[in-house]
């Protein structure tokens, strides 16, 4: 079966079109369940997830299943939750067990994947080997605590895969990051558009226009490989002259420890995201130990020397990351195909995943992360909270306003005067990168798919 063509020329990908069929149409989701989701890296956990011998955690994908579980204190494997015998799926949420046992016939496996019983394995006399009835593995790999799969035994190393967004952001230490909370919910739009939500910064200035009191708005973007990134560029009244956005048309302000404390204090009782509270505790002794006619430079300077001495502290330490290394690894990074996250507040990192919801093109299982830097032994239990529906839980300003887009653009793109999206090439070029990466990936043609690196729209 063919994989899925663009159709002509004028609704092909660009950097400032990407055509909507991607987002409605349920052949496309048979496409991505064939050709994307069985053959690429994608997240399937942490591994603070399945600490001991046993844990496990099932991954689902579309109308794929896998059983992520640790089988010795340093190794974790994937095996498709379904039984050789007759299909049952084997495992449901997560748990630990110390063998699997299929419920309908009683097959079992020890968590090698070996095979060790078959209720009357003789009436199959030699038509059963041992490797008919092993268990089916994934490929696994780590990278920064996250537990990647790929269900491709043929597929690219993850480490190559992941380039550059590994090499750049290798010395913020994600691997000593744990959960602060951990929220999954099923939102009523293509997963795509969940990613897309979260990778660009455009949007900030009408949905979060209450952001732009502590934040020069005005991204860029770039593509680097399947990957991509946004940025803010430096300008005269770049964020140490503490305007906030130059849409505002504000003078400094004459107390800048004023700026960075209402910055701390939106976002962390807003997102209880990215600003930690300890970050959010540190930050207060602006107000007693720095003079409020300190320059911007000076307040900015003593409030990441707080955090510091704070974390450090408090046991959790800080990463060796360098000036280099914040300006090189950008806000925030979408890692083909579908997760994202914001990492610049250094001990702080809103992490997000999205993935179909069955076939369904209108409906996605949308994951959201808040990870922090604690010390080792401090982390809170992980207790993981799952929605049907956005709106029974409360989110905060920020994402609830989100969460209202990306209902409203769901409904709005069935439009027949809506032909596909318009993307800024310059703030949005993650979006139509995304989509580029996308069709190449699915692509009939090898020299353009998996086993070859895809030529980015631009970077930097």
């Amino acid at each position: 079966m063919p994989a899925y063509h663009q159709d002509s020329c004028d609704m092909k990908v660009r950097p400032d079109f990407v055509p909507k069929n991607s987002y409605l149409d349920p052949e496309f989701v048979k496409v991505e369940a064939r050709e994307l989701w069985p053959k690429v890296w994608q997240v399937a956990c942490r591994e603070e997830e399945i600490p001991k011998v046993g844990d496990y955690i099932t991954y689902d994908v579309a109308d794929e299943s896998l059983v992520v579980i640790r089988t010795a204190p340093d190794t974790i494997k994937a095996y498709h939750n379904s039984c050789p015998h007759r299909g049952r799926r084997l495992i449901d949420g997560e748990g630990r067990c110390t063998k699997i046992v299929c419920g309908f016939h009683g097959w079992s496996w020890n968590l090698q994947g070996d095979n060790t019983l078959v209720v009357d394995r003789k009436d199959w006399g030699d038509h059963l080997t041992d490797e008919d009835v092993r268990l089916s593995e994934a490929l696994v790999d780590i990278w920064g605590g996250f537990v990647f799969i790929n269900m491709d035994r043929e597929a690219e190393p993850l480490e190559r895969f992941l380039d550059p967004v590994n090499e750049r952001c290798k010395n913020y230490e994600f691997d000593k990051l744990r959960f602060r909370w951990y929220r999954t919910v099923v939102l009523p739009c293509n997963w795509k558009l969940a990613v897309e939500a979260f990778n660009e910064s455009y949007h900030v200035q009408t949905t979060h226009r209450q952001v732009l009191n502590w934040l020069e708005d005005y991204s860029n973007s770039g593509a680097y490989g399947r990957h991509s990134a946004f940025w803010y560029p430096m300008v005269e009244n770049g964020p140490h002259q503490m305007t906030g956005s130059s849409r505002l048309g504000r003078e400094p302000q004459p107390d800048a420890r004023q700026y960075i404390l209402g910055f701390v204090e939106h976002f962390h009782k807003e997102l209880a995201a990215m600003i930690t509270p300890r970050a959010y505790e540190a930050t207060q002794r602006l107000r007693t130990e720095v003079s409020a006619d300190a320059s911007p430079d000076e307040v900015v300077a003593k409030w990441i020397q707080f955090q510091q001495e704070a974390a450090i502290a408090d046991g959790a330490g800080w990463p060796p990351i360098t000036m280099e290394d914040v300006e090189r690894s950008h806000v925030d990074w979408h890692v083909f195909p579908n997760t994202v996250f914001l990492h610049s507040s250094v001990d702080g990192v809103l992490w997000y995943r999205a993935r179909p919801n069955g076939d369904n093109p209108e409906s996605c299982i949308f994951d959201i992360w808040s990870l922090v830097r604690y010390a080792p032994g401090a982390e809170p239990p992980l207790k993981r909270e799952f929605y049907k529906d956005w709106h029974d839980c409360s989110w905060g300003q920020i994402l609830t306003q989100d969460f209202i887009n990306l209902e409203k653009m769901q409904r709005g793109m069935k439009s027949m005067g809506f032909k596909g999206l318009r993307t800024n090439p310059v703030q949005e070029q993650a979006v139509s990168n995304f989509h580029r990466a996308l069709y190449e990936f699915i692509s009939p043609d090898p020299d353009s798919a998996r086993s070859h690196a895809p030529t980015a729209l631009a970077a930097e």
